[in-house]
């Protein structure tokens, strides 16, 4: 069978020694710890990637194959985009054909980075940077603002840290839920940090290093148990949808 060509290889690239399974998992997994081999076998099952077999049916990988799965897995996580538009944007750059205009994947990244507590740092960005790095359209982000689900400071840039909120709007949105919408996870989340402070607050007035670092920890603790419950209550009812 001829191997397909990638927009994401070269020539040098048929050269390379190719990968297993494994290894590829091995390569991937310092920027994208949840990855799974059943994770890269599905997104081969959707056409995504398409390694070569041996005469024994193991997978190898090439430096192409890699870039793709590098290329799928940060617009799932980074944008939200769903995989039927994620092979579309593959098959736009197989073809050597430009991106479809708003989609984000050619912006450049935030010059950001993550501090200690997985927070992301860096200088604030303009109301069109922020939106490029989000994948929200202009009136979205505005939006956004309007709704309380976003801020800015006083010469309207965004701080990147909320760029995790953003993306995750600019999801929905392309679901269908405006930012109008959102307003209820707003006033959860409230509600959740007004209680989770009320738990931390003894801890914080020792205002020692010690004092701190225990209230850091067991803010975090608090944090991923909310996260946890919020996301056990919603398949939960969901789940009930879909009984007959």
């Amino acid at each position: 069978m001829p191997e397909r060509t990638s927009a994401l290889g070269d020539a040098a690239d048929q050269r390379t020694p190719r990968l297993t399974i494994g290894e590829v998992l091995g390569v991937l997994r310092d920027d994208f710890p949840d990855v799974t081999i059943s994770k890269i076998r599905y997104l081969e099952s959707e056409d995504l990637v398409h390694p070569q077999r041996t005469p024994s049916g193991y997978r190898k990988f090439s430096r192409a194959d890699v870039s793709r799965l590098r290329y799928v897995l940060a617009a799932q996580r980074d944008q939200y985009l769903p995989l039927r538009v994620i092979k579309d944007h593959l098959d736009a750059l197989d073809r050597g054909e430009p991106l479809p205009a708003g989609t984000g994947a050619t912006a450049p990244a935030p010059p950001a980075s993550t501090d200690d507590a997985g927070t992301t740092v860096g200088p604030p960005l303009t109301a069109e940077q922020f939106a490029r790095a989000a994948g929200l359209e202009p009136g979205q982000l505005a939006d956004c603002v309007q709704f309380g689900l976003l801020t800015t400071d006083a010469d309207g840039r965004h701080p990147v840290s909320d760029l995790p909120v953003a993306r995750a709007a600019a999801g929905l949105a392309r679901h269908g839920i405006e930012p109008r919408h959102l307003r209820v996870y707003r006033t959860g989340v409230e509600r959740e940090a007004g209680l989770v402070e009320q738990l931390v607050a003894p801890v914080l007035r020792a205002r020692s290093e010690e004092a701190r670092t225990r209230a850091t920890e067991k803010l975090r603790e608090l944090a991923t148990l909310s996260a946890q419950l919020h996301t056990a209550l919603l398949e939960a009812r969901l789940q009930e949808l879909l009984r007959p």
